[in-house]
């Protein structure tokens, strides 16, 4: 008889759970529901959060939405998440399992999340340094929390637990009265040395910080308890793997070779590819750097250029003329003006007009605006705009980290993945331009499914050693 592994990425804007065959590693199904779970900022305080008890909702639609059959020969389940975020629980109390096999949250805050924006330059500059390579940004769960001590110690006193998302989700799953971390999870928040796997304790307590709050961290690909109860026809005492960020499960479902480098863009665009085995990053943060370091598996380390700006970008220049044309009295639905840019941009297959597409500015430099250059009377049409645009995209990921490095690390291909590079051929052919290895498609970046083959291979592994 087959059995499953559930892998649930609880993302930012959605979430989605698929079922892997343990025997074969393929997904037999798989659902995606949007959380609609935004809540509009009317604080000033530029604020980003989202409804809780929504993302949960979202989630138990999902997974109701499998198959029921094989829910019952689920063997484990791994869920990964949107990093960096917060939200706050009471322990023993934190959900509801009255309403028949599923939770709902109880005693819980709203979830704030990356993109918070309430840490301003002038209160991060007054946090103390870090004893971590990863420098502390608004939007990290630890930044956030010291905002809250200094400006709403009040909020903190009706809660005893915190953690992210989808911690949230397993320590809810399994009935623990804390909230278990792994370091993928734990150096988003900051103020974690990924090095001895602890958490700055001193300099925390220093800067007034209740460390009460702070995770138990275990292992990233470790188990966090079984479930407590039936779940959607998931058995009672279903082992669960502690949870993983998203972003090194996504690398995880589509990195099949150490000297792959995966460049993903959809809202955003990633770089990365694996350090050596023996890697250890810096012992202090390097703000003014393009390239981070973030915890992977077995102590090792992904080289990541992570650009705020990708295909967000390209979607910003569209809802752009979708305005003008409104207000010239033309109206066009997105996609289709979407469709038509593309066409475009494929008839001019090169231009001298420059874009630099940094509208969101870059963690390494925020100041970074967008600009455009090279402009003259013959290169204003939409084909050149938009092939600049996509190749401009591609030029900012690369001088973050450029192809030059790739081939001194040993990286022989490039693995092309993200909505916006499945979607557009400008700019799939944009990136074989600028990079001199071979590019392959086809193998998307998935969190959901990556975490699903994290645990699959553990399970396989404790299988060979037994």
């Amino acid at each position: 008889m087959s059995t499953y592994i559930l892998g649930i990425d609880v993302g930012t804007t959605s979430v989605k759970a698929v079922l892997l065959e343990t025997g074969s590693r393929s997904v037999v199904a798989s659902h995606a529901l949007p959380t609609t779970s935004d809540i509009v900022d009317k604080s000033g305080i530029k604020a980003k959060e989202q409804e809780t008890g929504r993302i949960i909702d979202t989630l138990n639609r999902c997974i109701d939405l499998l198959p029921g059959d094989k829910l019952q020969n689920v063997s484990t389940i791994g869920l990964s998440g949107q990093m960096h975020g917060v939200l706050f629980w009471k322990a023993t109390s934190g959900c509801d399992w009255s309403k028949r096999d599923f939770f709902t949250t109880r005693d819980s805050s709203q979830l704030i999340t990356w993109q918070d924006g309430r840490c301003s330059s002038n209160f991060l500059s007054s946090l103390p340094e870090p004893d971590s390579h990863i420098s502390v940004a608004t939007g990290f769960g630890c930044a956030t929390i010291l905002w809250y001590m200094r400006n709403r110690p009040e909020f903190l006193e009706d809660f005893t637990v915190a953690g992210t998302i989808q911690d949230y989700v397993v320590s809810m799953l399994c009935g623990l009265d804390g909230c278990v971390m792994t370091p993928q999870n734990a150096a988003s928040w900051g103020f974690f040395n990924t090095s001895s796997n602890q958490w700055n304790i001193d300099i925390l307590k220093g800067a007034g910080f209740p460390l009460g709050l702070l995770p138990l961290c275990v292992p990233s690909g470790g188990l966090a308890g079984q479930t407590c109860a039936d779940w959607h026809g998931v058995p009672a005492g279903t082992p669960v793997g502690a949870a993983l960020g998203d972003f090194q499960c996504s690398v995880y479902s589509c990195m099949s070779a150490r000297t792959d480098a995966v460049l993903n863009i959809s809202t955003s665009a990633q770089l990365t590819f694996a350090m050596p085995a023996d890697f250890k990053p810096p012992d202090i943060p390097q703000p003014a750097s393009s390239i981070s370091y973030f915890p992977y598996f077995d102590d090792s380390y992904l080289s990541v250029a992570a650009s705020l700006n990708g295909g967000n970008v390209l979607a910003t220049f569209v809802e752009m003329l979708t305005s003008w044309m409104k207000e010239l009295g033309a109206e066009m639905s997105d996609s289709c003006l979407y469709e038509k840019l593309i066409h475009c941009a494929l008839n001019q297959e090169t231009s001298e007009l420059s874009v630099s597409p940094t509208l969101l500015g870059e963690r390494h430099d925020p100041l970074c605006l967008g600009q455009v250059t090279n402009i003259s009377t013959t290169n204003l049409s939409l084909g050149h705009v938009t092939r600049a645009l996509c190749r401009g995209v591609l030029e900012n990921i690369t001088s973050m980290m450029p192809a030059e490095r790739l081939q001194q690390a040993g990286v022989c291909r490039i693995v092309g993945s993200g909505s916006a590079i499945a979607r557009n051929e400008v700019l799939r052919q944009e990136v074989e331009k600028v990079f001199p290895q071979p590019v392959v498609y086809g193998q998307n970046a998935d969190s959901a499914i990556g975490v699903a083959m994290v645990l699959c291979d553990l399970v396989r592994v404790v299988y060979m050693i037994k």
